[in-house]
C-alpha cells in the first residue's frame, strides 16, 4: 500500500496514494493508523484524493482511524472524491466521521479539536 506520513507540530497528514481501498489494502491501513496513535500523533489529517474506491474492509480502517485519534485528538478525512462520499454517506459514516473539502479547513478543525480538549480538561 501506498500511503505517506507529514509529522508538523499540533498533528501529522497523512496521503492515501491507492485508487482502491479494499480487502487486499485494509488491513495495512489499520495498523498505519494504529502505529502512529501508538507513536504519541493525537490528531491526523489524511488526504483522500487519489482513493476512487472504497469497499467494506476500506471503511472498517477508517473508522479503525476515527477510533485511534478522535479520543485525544481529531481524525479528520479531505479531499474525499464523489464516488467515495456517496459510499461513505449510505453507510452513514458522514454522521460519525469529520469530512471537510480542503487541507486548510482539516487543519482549522484539529485547531478547533485541541481547543475544546483542552477547555474540556481544564474544567
Amino acid at each position: 500500500m501506498e500511503f505517506t506520513v507529514d509529522k508538523y507540530e499540533n498533528y501529522s497528514m497523512a496521503k492515501i496514494n491507492q485508487e482502491k481501498v479494499d480487502s487486499t489494502v485494509a488491513p495495512e491501513l489499520k495498523s498505519e493508523f494504529m502505529n502512529l496513535a501508538q507513536d504519541g500523533v493525537k490528531s491526523l489529517i489524511v488526504d483522500m484524493g487519489a482513493v476512487k474506491y472504497v469497499d467494506s474492509s476500506g471503511l472498517s480502517a477508517l473508522l479503525v482511524g476515527n477510533r485511534s485519534f478522535s479520543e485525544q485528538g481529531a481524525f479528520v478525512l479531505y479531499n474525499v472524491t464523489d464516488h467515495v462520499m456517496k459510499l461513505v454517506s449510505i453507510s452513514q459514516l458522514d454522521k460519525v466521521m469529520t469530512i471537510v473539502a480542503g487541507q486548510e479547513e482539516a487543519a482549522d478543525v484539529v485547531l478547533m479539536t485541541e481547543i475544546q480538549k483542552g477547555q474540556g480538561a481544564a474544567e
